[in-house]
């Protein structure tokens, strides 16, 4: 069952021509049309499903800094700023709270890593504290004879409502110019010259100079069908929803799991880092780059076969402009969440919370994540066509700076200066031998 996601309408005419046609209405595809369409530039964004239905609205709504990638920390402050500017300038609630995220381990080696981190933290102005174990057991009272040995607190970090944060920003960027095209599928690009002049979509073609593939986990298959490669794994996560419950912390992370309190009073649960990597044509196509990652995270991650050998993005499937697509097929990527893992947070639920446990669970999804290898997202033009952009593979970890990579993305596409270096996001960083190295965050 997927999560409850807050619906808008769609605008009922195709546009003939815009300068710029978004595709994918996820968390970085809304924020750049918003920040496109601010600027007084013509945006079609298109959402072969709904706005937010996929991974934009299955994760726990962390807004942080704390223990982020270094490449990363430039855009991470950023969003942090853009959240609170946009629920102001959108005139809507996002869910945006800067209620802190706490983090309590059990592994002496985890909090050596977190302490490992503060000169990132240093670096880049966030405000965080390591905790003693009795300062920890205090902040997070887990039952169940837990005892922590110590942990972090990430004062100024936050999080935001994943049902509500990408389709009320898409209805800012509509408030600006922007059109809006949900179950609209966009089949593939119209190429003049070795440049973008249109894109067709199964309601027909938009003419348009300039494209941003923000289409997550069907990013690589769009791409590859102009014979762009783009690395990457979609792995698969579980999450559960738990009816309103006694307040044990906004955003808590455990040895156990990851806690996240919604606006409602219930929690998003998941298990951080447990994942099944499911083997498919793409993941064997792009097994060589992910090779490092996945040694390095062997223990956290299930291998198998299942339907998305045959199906989905993942699939390696091609397909015709003037026929319905695996887009259409798969409006929404719903895949079912792993009943191993549900049966574990439960477990340890029961254990560590029990009277959030007792609440009872109300939802429970899965969720396909776009990782890259490196766990560093692309955000990049397309080098051997002409206005063409890619803004994907955020790894598990892009809805909290998805508002910053939104405004870097439409940058790049705009022309001129960008908001951060996007050096460090290249797509060529993945041909021109650089060295790949994998984040531990």
């Amino acid at each position: 069952m997927s999560p409850l996601i807050h619906h808008i309408t769609s605008d009922e005419t195709l546009p003939q021509s815009a300068d710029v046609v978004v595709i994918g209405g996820g968390i970085i595809g809304a924020s750049a049309a918003y920040f496109l369409a601010r600027r007084g530039i013509s945006v079609a964004l298109l959402e072969k499903g709904y706005v937010g239905c996929e991974q934009s609205s299955r994760n726990w709504g962390w807004c942080r800094r704390q223990n982020r990638d270094a490449r990363e920390m430039p855009v991470a402050n950023l969003a942090m700023r853009l959240w609170d500017e946009m629920t102001a300038e959108i005139g809507q609630d996002l869910g945006f709270r800067r209620c802190g995220l706490t983090y309590a381990t059990t592994n002496p080696k985890q909090l050596a890593d977190w302490d490992k981190w503060r000169p990132v933290a240093r670096q880049f102005d966030v405000a965080t504290r390591m905790m003693t174990a009795e300062e920890t057991a205090a902040v997070v009272p887990a039952a169940g004879g837990r005892k922590w040995v110590g942990g972090v607190h990430a004062a100024n970090d936050g999080k935001a409502e994943p049902a509500l944060a990408a389709p009320r920003i898409a209805e800012g960027a509509r408030k600006h110019g922007a059109t809006i095209h949900q179950n609209c599928a966009a089949r593939g690009l119209d190429i003049t010259n070795g440049r973008v002049s249109g894109v067709i979509t199964e309601k027909g073609p938009i003419r348009t100079g300039a494209v941003l593939c923000a289409a997550g986990a069907w990013a690589s298959a769009f791409m590859r069908m102009h014979a762009i490669s783009v690395p990457l794994a979609n792995v698969r996560q579980t999450s559960l929803r738990t009816a309103p419950a006694p307040d044990f912390g906004a955003a808590v992370f455990t040895s156990d799991f990851a806690m996240t309190r919604r606006l409602d009073g219930g929690y998003t649960i998941a298990i951080s880092g447990r994942a099944t990597l499911e083997i498919t044509p793409q993941a064997i196509r792009h097994a060589k780059p992910f090779l490092p990652m996945f040694m390095k995270r062997l223990s956290a991650v299930e291998v198998g076969i299942g339907r998305s050998f045959f199906e989905g993005p993942d699939s390696m499937r091609s397909w015709k402009l003037d026929r319905p697509t695996p887009f259409e097929q798969f409006r929404v990527l719903d895949p079912a969440p792993s009943k191993r893992t549900l049966a574990t947070i439960m477990s340890r639920l029961h254990i560590r919370f029990p009277t959030v446990a007792d609440a009872g669970v109300v939802s429970t999804w899965g969720g396909y994540i776009d990782s890259t290898p490196d766990s560093v997202p692309v955000i990049s033009p397309v080098d051997s066509i002409g206005g063409m952009f890619i803004a994907a593979g955020c790894s598990g970890h892009g809805f909290g700076t998805g508002p910053g990579f939104g405004h870097l993305a439409a940058d790049l596409v705009a022309g001129g200066a960008t908001c951060a270096d996007p050096n460090p996001y290249r797509l060529s960083r993945f041909s021109d031998r650089s060295r790949i190295d994998v984040g531990d965050f």
